[in-house]
């Protein structure tokens, strides 16, 4: 490999020992920049742990810390009794970010819910499958209509575990603003979530109400909503035009990063 190369790659780099940044992050900093470089490439075994404590001058703790970030972040594997490799590419790995709709959520006088119907109903077996409750047992129905930039631009529908002495349920019903949906006093409530994204037609009652021409191809975002005990607190989904949102991912490094 000429010397041109092996500089842009990180090869020739050492270890900044002045530096404010931990030794274990510059070195995988370092290997990074040789894997995006096309120094080290898929396939390729990384040095042993006793080279790279020889070659930077660290321990074999940084060592170890060092590639166990790189296994965390997919860019190696580790193969017990052979070594670590370069993970090749793979399409499985594929990460999609919903920055597209997050824009949908950004603080604009704009941007508002309108609430279009609350009540208290029965949970159907599928809904009480989802919530974790007992058929009949009484859950919140929510109906929205989220306006980005004063227009119509997503369908939501909602069912809230219903329990009077939660916050997340007059959280729920009082949302104006995009932000509160994700960001209010109900949100406080909200451990982590599950999202999932398929194809869908638009119905005639949601074709209205976004202003679109049937037939119309849309997505649909389910989520599920987990308190701080793990418990469900919120089913339901959002129905977007498929013209207003694009899904975006990045495989591998690149040479910049």
């Amino acid at each position: 490999m000429d010397m041109q190369k092996a500089a842009g790659s990180g090869e020739s780099e050492g270890i900044d020992r002045t530096a404010f940044e931990p030794v274990y992050a510059q070195l995988v900093n370092i290997l990074r920049r040789q894997v995006a470089s096309g120094f080290l490439r898929p396939g390729d075994q990384l040095p042993s742990e006793a080279q790279l404590c020889r070659r930077y001058g660290i321990s074999p703790m940084t060592v170890r810390r060092a590639i166990n970030i790189l296994v965390d972040q997919g860019i190696v594997v580790a193969e017990q009794g052979r070594g670590t490799f370069i993970r090749p590419v793979e399409l499985g790995t594929a990460s999609f970010q919903l920055q597209r709709l997050q824009e949908l959520f950004e603080d604009d006088p704009r941007n508002t819910v309108r609430l279009l119907q609350a009540r208290i109903m029965a949970a159907d077996e599928r809904t009480a499958a989802k919530l974790q409750v007992a058929p009949g047992q009484r859950v919140i129905y929510i109906r929205r209509l989220i306006l980005a930039c004063d227009e119509p631009t997503l369908c939501h529908v909602e069912y809230v575990v219903y329990d009077p002495a939660r916050p997340v349920v007059e959280a729920e019903m009082d949302v104006t603003a995009l932000r509160g949906l994700f960001g209010g006093a109900g949100a406080t409530m909200l451990k982590h979530g599950d999202l999932s994204v398929e194809a869908t037609l638009l119905t005639e009652e949601e074709a209205a109400l976004l202003q679109a021409s049937r037939p119309a191809a849309a997505f649909r975002i389910e989520h599920l909503f987990f308190d701080f005990d793990d418990r469900p607190v919120s089913w339901g989904w959002f129905i977007c035009r498929s013209d207003r949102l694009r899904f975006t991912s990045r495989l591998g490094l690149r040479g910049a990063e």
